[in-house]
């Protein structure tokens, strides 16, 4: 059977589509300056459409993205994670978002809690470990919560603190806290949950590294990613 398009009601092309969610998601703009953008291109939507596109296409996309990395993942995150966690305001009131990536800067998990202790640091831990099993190396900052989580677990001797150790999972947030200023921050825990999760499938399709790489070689690997964006959902 063939699979059906998710485009196939909307009147706008799925290339237009794409686009202004790859702006919105992939950049620190505002749904205005998504608009905006696209207005000097000379397709002219309002930044609800933008809206919309994102809730409805974003997760769609990013579940494919993931889908055809995990096997890659799986194969090469295994032996150093690095997890981190910060605060994000909803509505006045702090919540926490914790984030595991890989020695390559990949984004590997994200969750987001109402609290930071034992049980929230074993949530993440266990979505982690359950997806790609168990590293040779997990490095935390010095939070108690991830030794006693870890000690739960029966692997205490997996983790690795240091006052510098973490900088790879701290520098992976400022993406997203760029974006987070952009959106002018969240009003539900769902909603930051739905956002954080296709911020970093999307991150991770277009991240390149590119301070670490020759310039042809980048050039070569960010037009790939953008060949490949223009084909997600095709069918």
């Amino acid at each position: 059977m063939t699979k059906r398009s998710p485009f196939r009601y909307f009147k706008t092309s799925p290339e237009i589509i794409r686009l202004a969610v790859m702006m919105y998601i992939r950049f620190p703009l505002s749904l205005r300056n998504v608009e905006d953008l696209l207005h000097e291109r000379g397709i002219d939507i309002s930044h609800e459409t933008v809206r919309f596109w994102w809730n409805r296409f974003g997760p769609l996309m990013a579940a494919e993205i993931k889908q055809k990395r995990i096997q890659q993942l799986r194969a090469y995150s295994k032996w150093e994670w690095h997890v981190d966690e910060v605060f994000v305001k909803i509505n006045g009131e702090r919540h926490y978002l914790w984030r595991a990536v890989d020695a390559e800067g990949e984004v590997l998990e994200r969750v987001v809690t109402k609290r930071r202790n034992k049980d929230a640091a074993l949530k993440m831990l266990k979505a982690l470990m359950k997806r790609y099993g168990r590293a040779e190396k997990i490095v935390t900052d010095r939070l108690r919560s991830y030794g006693t989580a870890l000690r739960e677990l029966g692997c205490p001797d997996k983790q690795e603190t240091g006052r510098w150790l973490n900088n790879r999972a701290e520098n992976s947030h400022q993406p997203f806290r760029r974006k987070e200023r952009a959106m002018q921050r969240f009003r539900q825990m769902r909603s930051l949950q739905k956002f954080a999760s296709v911020h970093a499938s999307v991150f991770n399709h277009f991240n390149q590294d590119r301070s670490h790489i020759h310039r042809a070689h980048f050039k070569q690997s960010r037009t790939a990613a953008l060949i490949e964006w223009r084909g997600l959902l095709a069918g």
